[in-house]
C-alpha cells in the first residue's frame, strides 16, 4: 500500500512538473512556469527512491503503469477531457502489469 501511494505522489509531481514545461513551451505560458515545474521534477526524483523495491529498475517499470494510469487522470481533471474506452483498457492492462512487476520479486 505504501509503494502505491509513493507511485501516486510520484507520478502527480512527474506529471505537474511536465505539465508546467508543456505549458511554458506549448501554450505560450510565461518561461517562470519551469521554476515549479523543476520544483515538481526533484520532489518527483526524491520521493521515487522511497518505492517498497530492492532494486532501481524494478521500481521504475512498475512506476510506469501507474503513471500511465494518473496521467489519464490529469487529463479529465486538469485538461477537461474525458479518456476514452481504449485509455481505460491501457490503462488497466498497465496497472496489471505493475502488479505482476512488483509481486513477481516474491515468486523466485
Amino acid at each position: 500500500m505504501r509503494t502505491s501511494l509513493v507511485f501516486v505522489a510520484a507520478a502527480l509531481l512527474e506529471i505537474a512538473g511536465c505539465f508546467a514545461f508543456w505549458s511554458w513551451l506549448r501554450l505560450d505560458r510565461s518561461p517562470l512556469w519551469i521554476v515549479p515545474g523543476i520544483v515538481a521534477l526533484v520532489l518527483f526524483a526524491c520521493l521515487l527512491t522511497l518505492a517498497g523495491s530492492e532494486l532501481a529498475g524494478r521500481a521504475f517499470a512498475a512506476y510506469g503503469g501507474i503513471y500511465i494510469a494518473t496521467s489519464l487522470l490529469w487529463l479529465w481533471a486538469v485538461e477537461g477531457v474525458r479518456p476514452e474506452r481504449p485509455d481505460l483498457l491501457g490503462a488497466l492492462l498497465c496497472l496489471a502489469g505493475a502488479g505482476i512487476i512488483l509481486s513477481g520479486a516474491r515468486w523466485s
